[in-house]
């Protein structure tokens, strides 16, 4: 087997059981994630509690399920926000050009020279924190890499022979940019989202570790690692088991994202 298709099958395997995992806690967890029990407190893995609990007595796989859950809707919904959003605008300058796609493009510049994250954070600190604000900041701040990668896509195919044919038959357009052109950019642009969800993930969760994401009534992957850095050491799983959760998901989406640059690259 090549290595390109290792990438793809041991990311495929890891995103599946990942996705699976959170999909469970969207529907069933063992226990409340927010039930605090004194008897529990600080109890280490064991037959009723896998994962452990917490200083409070909230069972660990309880709060991870949801919190898995929590983050990987966030990020889908961050994704989908940035990518939409960036693939009209991409490929309206892409295909059109002009002064209009020049000024696009230098405000895209200007906010992409700044981190994301910094930048959210920033909107957060006056719109206060909460899953939806999280999504609204972060989805618009993604716009610009996502229009950024398009039209360079759509720079490289609008002065092809099959889109010169088509302007010369009367296609309008629009159906040029959706019908003709888009198909042929969809692997670059599977790449650029997985690239796109692991920094969605990661925002999300270092905006929630910093205490300006999710609010604390609604536990992500990032909120359980701030509120269990004070004991690191001595409740190791509460650290140890969301941490690797949110790193199997990125690794998993990761490997996805590498196996298709390198089918790309073999392709080309």
């Amino acid at each position: 087997m090549k290595k390109r298709s290792w990438y793809l099958t041991i990311g495929g395997i890891l995103t599946a059981l990942m996705l699976a995992f959170t999909a469970l806690g969207l529907f069933w967890t063992p226990y409340s994630p927010t039930a605090v029990s004194a008897p529990d407190r600080s109890a280490p893995p064991c037959a009723a509690h896998p994962f452990g609990c917490d200083q409070l007595g909230r069972d660990v796989l309880s709060r991870t399920l949801e919190g898995a859950g929590a983050t990987l809707t966030i990020a889908l919904a961050v994704l989908l926000v940035g990518a939409v959003c960036g693939l009209a605008v991409g490929a309206l300058c892409g295909y059109y050009g002009g002064p209009a796609d020049a000024l696009i493009m230098r405000v895209c510049d200007a906010v992409a020279a700044f981190p994301s994250v910094l930048l959210a954070m920033v909107v957060l600190a006056v719109t206060g924190p909460g899953r939806y604000h999280v999504i609204e900041a972060l989805g618009v701040l993604f716009i610009p890499s996502f229009a950024r990668l398009v039209r360079g896509e759509f720079l490289k195919y609008r002065d092809r022979d099959f889109v010169r044919s088509a302007r010369l038959m009367g296609v309008g357009g629009l159906r040029i940019i959706f019908v003709h052109i888009l198909p042929n950019t969809w692997p670059t642009l599977l790449s650029g989202l997985t690239i796109g969800f692991n920094n969605a993930v990661l925002a999300e969760a270092s905006m929630s570790y910093l205490g300006i994401g999710v609010s604390p009534s609604e536990p992500s992957l990032g909120y359980m690692l701030k509120d269990a850095q004070g004991a690191l050491f001595t409740l190791p799983w509460c650290t140890v088991f969301p941490g690797l959760a949110a790193v199997l998901l990125i690794l998993g989406v990761g490997l996805v994202g590498e196996g298709i640059r390198e089918r790309m690259g073999a392709s080309s």
